[in-house]
């Protein structure tokens, strides 16, 4: 299935590795030139930079000005987003314990992030009168866990941020949508010193005792892969999806059984 993204410029945050890297692939896989922002690169990354199909862009977007440096590298025409960075630090010890600096970085990194690349990349679609915005959120958004309180905050914020922006500039051609993983299988769950290593120094279970009982609830049992997000984030993209617009679409493996 031909998508409609052959020579469009896209945006991928958080592209070194997980699901922005996996977003990365599938956008050059179509066709796309991707302008990929990262605090650092990896060797994947790096490999599809040799290729010419990826500009890599070293920036810290947690920083308020490095969003608009990153799309500021893309240049004058810019077809599509995807808001993908986003971090999450298991809080074991509870909300009393979780700082203002903790708050605000979390709220930083899974909200402000998106809405700092989507304010400097909209311009350029709105003069062209065409666009694709895709955020990368979370189940999390609307199932609560208070180990996780403050990156759930956020990407409720970032799922809302979503759909009202997609009301706003619907009528002048641009898409917003969101995509909402379960747990999926990067480092950021499975890693060193990701959630499952994190919550397993607490004496809760083995790593893979609390991998396990994450996907217990679901309907097939297992991780959503990296690339199974990236192929609903980049179809979301493309033109096939042309009158998709203000949508939240889960991909949980059945964990979130309410419509």
């Amino acid at each position: 299935m031909d998508l409609g993204l052959r020579d469009a410029v896209a945006v991928v945050t958080g592209a070194s590795r997980g699901i922005g890297l996996a977003v990365v692939r599938g956008l050059v896989d179509e066709g796309a030139h991707v302008v990929a922002g990262a605090r650092s690169s990896s060797e994947e990354l790096a490999a599809l930079a040799d290729t010419g199909a990826v500009d890599v862009v070293p920036v810290d977007l947690a920083d308020p000005a490095g969003p608009a440096e990153l799309v500021r590298a893309a240049g004058d025409r810019i077809d599509v987003l995807v808001n993908n960075v986003g971090a999450v630090t298991p809080r074991l010890e509870g909300f009393l314990a979780i700082t203002d600096e903790q708050w605000e970085r979390s709220w930083a990194l899974n909200l402000m992030t998106a809405v700092r690349s989507t304010r400097a990349a909209l311009p350029a679609m709105l003069a062209a009168g065409r666009g694709s915005v895709v955020c990368v959120g979370s189940v999390n958004a609307f199932l609560p866990d208070p180990g996780v309180m403050d990156y759930c905050a956020g990407k409720a914020a970032l799922e809302n941020f979503a759909k009202a922006l997609s009301k706003e500039v619907g009528p002048r051609g641009i898409r917003v949508n969101c995509v909402s993983p379960g747990p999926v299988a990067t480092d950021l769950w499975l890693g060193d010193q990701g959630v499952a290593q994190t919550i397993s120094a607490s004496g809760a279970g083995t790593p893979q005792e609390i991998a396990d009982a994450a996907v217990a609830g679901t309907a097939t049992g297992r991780f959503t892969r990296p690339e199974e997000v990236a192929d609903l984030v980049v179809l979301l993209a493309g033109g096939r999806a042309g009158n998709v617009t203000g949508t939240g679409i889960t991909i949980d493996g059945g964990l979130v059984q309410t419509l």
